[in-house]
């Protein structure tokens, strides 16, 4: 498990089954981001990712943000995700809570039924970290890495990769929406990669800060309608 808190000059990790988290100051937002790589920022600067630029945004709307803890490593799937929730033994409450997963379900060629499940099981554990607050949960679409350089390097039938890709937001968006929280499809804007090569990474598979700028912009409203 990593837990991770981004702050301006570094970050810090944690391994340990009970971590200890940093103590908030009165009527300041906490905020807890959970996924995979596209949370945790793989292959840009942790300050490059979407939370830490969230934050930014939200701070400069005058709310009062804390520094972000987030749960995510690059690879995870949504069991390998409740895994390492589970094994955090995070007890803490949070104002706000965003939930990106499922590219690698995808990848592996999971099942579309075994992601609905699971899927669902992670929307519970974000409420739970909510505190039951249905306002404050905020999922976010899965962006298609079909037509990144990576992918179409790989030797994959890239409309195949992207149809599948809206197969598994179909279940994301309409499982997240009979919950009554909030979506926000970022996976449009994550298929200008083919126009638009400063949106990715060095890695050549993973966002740049640039697009995660653009996921960012595109949460915020949903937030700041959401807290003020």
């Amino acid at each position: 498990m990593v837990l991770l808190a981004c702050q301006k000059d570094s970050f810090k990790m944690t391994t340990n089954t009970s971590p200890t988290l940093n103590t908030k100051p009165k009527n300041e937002i906490s905020y807890l981001a959970i996924g995979d790589s596209y949370t945790i920022g793989e292959a840009v600067p942790l300050q490059g990712g979407f939370p830490c630029q969230l934050t930014t945004i939200l701070k400069d709307n005058g709310l009062d943000v804390g520094t972000p803890h987030i749960i995510a490593k690059t690879g995870w799937t949504t069991s390998e995700l409740q895994e390492a929730i589970k094994k955090a033994n995070l007890n803490e409450k949070f104002t706000v809570v965003t939930l990106l997963i499922g590219v690698n379900n995808q990848y592996r060629g999971e099942s579309k039924e075994r992601y609905r499940k699971e899927f669902k099981e992670l929307l519970q554990t974000a409420l739970g970290f909510a505190n039951g607050n249905k306002a404050g949960v905020f999922v976010v679409s899965i962006p298609d890495w079909g037509l990144t350089p990576y992918g179409l390097e790989s030797g994959r039938d890239i409309p195949s990769v992207s149809s599948d890709i809206d197969a598994f937001n179909a279940i994301n968006k309409e499982e997240t929406l009979s919950q009554g929280l909030s979506y926000t499809d970022i996976t449009p804007g994550s298929r200008l990669v083919a126009s638009d090569r400063e949106l990715i990474a060095s890695d050549g598979l993973h966002p740049s800060a640039k697009m995660y700028q653009e996921w960012a912009v595109q949460l915020a409203p949903a937030l700041i309608k959401a807290l003020k």
